[in-house]
């Protein structure tokens, strides 16, 4: 799979507005809002994160387990690498509109209020699984290379020394096999271009 964010799953959640209890509300959250805003740069592929994506995340959260909204902030933090951390503006909205819906219920806890999703969300979330799968793998993708800029430009000094280490174990490797006969120049050859490729990623 791809981890670009696109209108490739059923359905792409195209819901023009308030549909009662139909579907989810439409429009998008003007990008990626809280920490993970980057000037409100959308995904790769060029599409914003939408309103009722981030309501399908919420309800697949509150699927784990009931939360309050600070607690459903704070794991969508986590899940991205602290690239996607919507605003208390963006949370408490959502999750009101989830209750209109039907699919999501509140109950007072202290002065705060703890949301769990319904029935009738968790067959709305099971519908739409596969789109919510592609939103979180494509968080979790974001995250991972944001975790690896910022280990490379911390000078992180045990990765570096693996690195190094690494490096020279190939060198010395290398070096042993000089003069080695043309099959093994080839054997070798092909395990250097794997490994080149793994590198890379392709």
């Amino acid at each position: 799979m791809h981890h670009r964010f696109s209108n490739f799953w059923p359905g792409a959640h195209r819901c023009g507005g308030r549909h009662g209890r139909g579907g989810l509300m439409g429009g998008t959250m003007g990008g990626f809002a809280g920490r993970g805003d980057f000037g409100g740069h959308p995904f790769r592929s060029g599409r914003k994160l939408g309103a009722e994506d981030l309501q399908l995340l919420i309800l697949s959260l509150l699927a784990d387990k009931p939360a309050h909204g600070y607690e459903i902030i704070k794991s969508l933090a986590e899940r991205s690498g602290g690239f996607y951390s919507p605003s208390p503006g963006m949370i408490y909205p959502a999750l009101t509109y989830l209750e209109e819906l039907g699919y999501a219920a509140s109950e007072a806890d202290g002065a705060k209020k703890r949301y769990s999703i319904t029935d009738e969300g968790r067959a709305y979330l099971a519908s739409h699984r596969e789109a919510v799968d592609a939103i979180f793998a494509q968080l979790k993708w974001i995250g991972d290379k944001m975790e690896h800029v910022r280990r490379v430009f911390s000078g992180d000094r045990e990765a570096e020394s693996l690195f190094d280490d690494a490096r020279e174990q190939l060198k010395s490797a290398l070096m042993a096999k000089r003069g080695a006969s043309e099959e093994e120049q080839l054997r070798i050859a092909d395990i250097l271009k794997r490994a080149a490729d793994a590198i890379r990623g392709s």
